[in-house]
């Protein structure tokens, strides 16, 4: 009896002491959303103060930003994990801020390097500060598949007295929209302050980001983390006992193409509608606040997703998909964009909605098959620079919304039909 009264009062402790670092691991949220929309947010001023000789690849090369950084998803996905496996949840956090520092300062750099000789390619000229620039924004989405990797699971388990997971992957997700809300509002008037946009700007208030990434991994590096992926009495699943691939669950193969489309429709419309915008003539002002409102009804989506704990995640995916791909083509066939930002409150419940019906009934294989879902995350890179190539091939914008159309056609299929388990043994 003493020993179990004995474990109870660690127990308890534990879970008292979390709170902590749970707040910090909120606070890692918010500065993923703001840092990755922020990153989006840069193509259509780097368009105009790098790309105006680069001819007919205009579209194609200013889109590769957000390609650049989504692709680092992929890449660091598994090297992460192993990160985790080998030196702990708090050290790979810290080398994630490490590297989103390094990141932030090759993209400072390209300011610096502004005046060095163009490169033909075809028959326009591109700065090197641009390529520069993608290489600082591949970095920084290696590091935020670093963070990823930590702050996704660690909110999911983690416990804190007097909530349940999702009132607290709610709550991190309800900061991470804020971040990504702000954002446009601070590429536009504070990073460019409404004048014609030079890549100069970029250095102070990226170069002010650096030095809060570094008091945030100071503050990080003097804070106890608990293990989250620790079951009740403290051991952890071996890895080796679990013989079945991760594939041979169906609808999560299928989740993954889920999570990839959904994201690849997400960051088209966050990131391309500022564009399309600009190419037809719509004002600065305006589109800047498309995007922010866009992002802020995100925001809403996820501050009321509470309220559809009791709707199946099917049906949420199903009525929302719906309703995503009517936007698209109302957008697509009157070039209304306002139309395209109301696809923001459709895509806010969808991520949770996916990942719920992909991971039902895996069992032990849960976290391996949530660590497969983060593969599906490339969509953000793929799909925007897709419709970029496309826009540069077409001439315009209009049309190339048929891509985000596509992939809402695709959730609802998932909604309907491909969520559907096998009955298998796990």
């Amino acid at each position: 009896m003493s020993e179990t009264l004995e474990q109870q009062v660690v127990e308890n402790s534990t879970k008292k002491n979390n709170t902590g670092p749970f707040l910090i691991m909120v606070g890692l949220m918010f500065i993923v959303g703001f840092l990755t929309v922020v990153n989006q947010q840069f193509q259509a001023p780097l368009q105009e103060a790098l790309l105006s000789e680069a001819g007919k690849l205009e579209n194609t090369l200013v889109t590769f930003i957000t390609f650049a950084f989504f692709m680092g998803y992929p890449t660091m996905g598994n090297i992460a994990s192993n990160w985790v496996d080998n030196k702990g949840h708090k050290t790979t956090l810290i080398r994630g801020l490490l590297m989103l520092i390094v990141a932030l300062g090759i993209e400072a750099l390209s300011a610096k390097f502004a005046d060095l000789p163009s490169v033909a390619i075809g028959e326009g000229q591109v700065p090197q500060a641009f390529f520069i620039f993608i290489v600082g924004s591949y970095a920084l989405g290696c590091a935020m598949a670093v963070l990823q990797t930590v702050i996704n699971p660690f909110i999911a388990v983690c416990e804190v007295p007097g909530t349940s997971s999702v009132t607290r992957l709610s709550i991190a997700g309800a900061l991470n929209s804020i971040g990504t809300t702000v954002a446009p509002f601070f590429v536009a008037s504070i990073v460019f302050g409404g004048v014609a946009p030079q890549v100069a700007q970029l250095l102070l208030p990226l170069s002010i980001l650096m030095v809060v990434v570094g008091i945030v991994a100071g503050v990080l590096g003097r804070i106890e983390l608990p293990n989250p992926m620790a079951s009740d009495s403290g051991e952890e699943i071996d890895p080796s006992t679990l013989t079945k691939s991760i594939w041979s669950f169906k609808h999560l193969t299928l989740g993954v193409i889920a999570i990839f489309v959904y994201v690849g429709a997400e960051v088209a419309v966050g990131s391309n509608i500022v564009l399309h915008a600009k190419q037809i003539g719509v004002a600065k002002e305006t589109y800047a606040l498309m995007a922010t409102l866009y992002w802020g009804s995100m925001l809403v989506g996820r501050l009321c997703g509470s309220f559809l704990a009791k709707i199946p995640g099917q049906t949420q995916l199903l009525v929302t998909s719906t309703v995503a791909l009517l936007l698209t083509l109302g957008g697509m066939f009157t070039q209304e964009l306002w139309l395209l930002v109301g696809i923001g409150l459709m895509h806010s419940i969808m991520w949770g909605a996916i990942f719920a019906l992909a991971i039902d009934k895996l069992g032990p294989y849960t976290a391996k098959g949530s660590g497969a879902l983060m593969i599906g995350v490339a969509g953000g890179a793929v799909l925007p620079w897709l419709q970029g190539v496309s826009a540069d091939a077409l001439g315009d914008w209009q049309m190339t919304w048929t891509i985000v159309v596509v992939c809402e056609a695709y959730l609802m299929y998932y909604a309907l039909v491909g969520y559907k388990s096998d009955d298998v043994e796990v």
